[in-house]
């Protein structure tokens, strides 16, 4: 669990991981040093997994999104995955529980670029495709 200022700390790296470490010292009201060794607690409990950047996919010419569930046929689950892995246009895929085995994210330039990626699984796995229309509820933390 976290303590109120581990979670302070937390809360203020998801708004500007590029804090620097005296901005966020002085945020908390901690030294230099105290914050930087609560930082490195929070690194080696696994807390924080990364400091990382946030681009925006249509600034980089991926202006669709869509959301796949895939259904692998029987005895191919390994090799979709595998297939999944291989391709970089799925930014997101999540193994689950009920009919679909996977539902995944694609970042896409074209419609057409969705008919190629799924052409290469087609044959071991079933799909259903949604576009995304818009994301009411960006990637967020979970409470702390």
């Amino acid at each position: 669990m976290l303590d109120d200022l581990d979670r302070r700390i937390v809360e203020i790296l998801a708004e500007d991981a590029r804090i620097s470490l005296k901005e966020l010292a002085g945020k908390v009201n901690l030294s230099s040093p105290s914050a930087s060794e609560r930082l490195k607690r929070l690194e080696e409990r696994g807390v924080i997994r990364a400091f990382t950047v946030d681009l925006d996919p249509a600034a980089l010419g991926y202006t669709l999104q869509v959301i796949v569930r895939i259904r692998p046929l029987p005895g191919q689950l390994h090799r979709v995955q595998q297939l999944i892995e291989e391709i970089p246009e799925f930014t997101e895929c999540d193994k689950v529980t009920g009919d679909d085995c996977f539902i995944a994210r694609l970042h896409l330039t074209s419609i057409d670029q969705l008919d190629e990626i799924l052409d290469r699984i087609i044959d071991r796995a079933e799909t259903n495709s949604s576009i995304v229309k818009s994301q009411p509820v960006k990637r967020r933390l979970p409470p702390l």
